[in-house]
């Protein structure tokens, strides 16, 4: 595997080496890795995308001793202020979602991965990153975890990037995201998770009387409209719902918290029946009919 290696350390609790991966040229995409010691040939890869903050190599780290484990790599990119200003939205100038593509094009001839697709989880901006790459590239994605993103693109005609209309400009990427992309971005499980106190409405949020008012007030709401409104188109298009929302219990908007504290790192690599796909009492919330207070009150407002 041809690494351009820039640092590398060997982490005892996760068995997994921690790499950062050099772009190679001006337009390029670096990387976190989270190699393990045995690579599960079948395993697809889990690409895990960072918030605003951009520290990929968080991402990495804390997701490594799961993904060793169960013998996947972690790849973490690394979208940098200049470059990627906006990645958030996947098409906005830089166009993350090629770069994204580009660099899992170039790892898979280092033989970093070898399977036809990946998992992508996002945390916070990252989130709204993978929902909306997974909406125009759905055949890429076997598996999607967002989690506690700020807003997001929902299944109706309002125009990008508060829904799936084009925003009418000539050459619009996200014109591409056609009925055919959506009815398979729709076919993706998709876990929608959100810490239980992250209600705080910070300087991050974006916020307004026709947002607020579309989506909720609060990371929280947010995740759990938009999961109902995944669960609806579905159902409207005749699929089964694939999306479910999973409340992080004692978290709030903390990576490092939800992954400590909240499990996250379960959530987004679960064991091969999925059992660990599940709240802190090990059921679905989103389809709970008995939930906790905790999920009660956050599923109130939006009866």
């Amino acid at each position: 595997m041809a690494l351009a290696i820039a640092h590398s350390t060997m982490s005892t609790q996760s068995q997994a080496e921690i790499l950062f991966r050099h772009a190679g040229q001006p337009d390029g995409l670096s990387c976190w890795l989270a190699v393990p010691e045995r690579m599960a040939a079948d395993g697809p890869p889990l690409v895990a995308i960072h918030g605003i903050r951009r520290d990929a190599r968080q991402q990495a780290e804390l997701l490594a001793r799961r993904a060793s484990a169960l013998g996947r790599p972690v790849i973490a990119p690394l979208f940098g202020r200049q470059q990627w200003p906006r990645y958030q939205q996947a098409i906005r100038r830089g166009r993350a979602d090629l770069a994204l593509i580009a660099l899992m094009e170039a790892l898979a001839k280092e033989r970093l991965w070898q399977t036809a697709r990946f998992e992508l989880a996002g945390f916070s901006g990252g989130a709204q990153f993978a929902h909306r790459f997974a909406m125009m590239h759905p055949h890429m994605v076997t598996r999607l975890t967002v989690a506690s993103a700020g807003w997001y693109t929902f299944p109706d005609a309002a125009r990008f990037p508060y829904g799936l209309a084009s925003r009418g400009a000539p050459s619009d990427p996200w014109s591409a995201v056609t009925e055919d992309k959506i009815t398979r971005f729709l076919t993706i499980p998709t876990q929608v998770c959100a810490g239980a106190d992250d209600t705080l409405r910070d300087a991050n949020l974006r916020s307004g009387e026709k947002i607020d008012a579309q989506q909720g007030t609060n990371r929280l709401i947010r995740a759990i409209r938009w999961t109902k409104a995944l669960r609806t188109a579905a159902e409207e298009r005749g699929l089964p719902p694939r999306a479910s929302f999973i409340a992080l219990s004692a978290c709030g908007h903390d990576f490092r918290q939800c992954v400590q504290r909240g499990g996250l790192d379960r959530i987004i690599l679960p064991t091969e029946d999925g059992s660990q796909a599940a709240g802190p009492c090990g059921r679905d919330c989103s389809a709970c009919d008995r939930p906790c207070k905790a999920v009660a009150r956050l599923l109130r407002p939006v009866q």
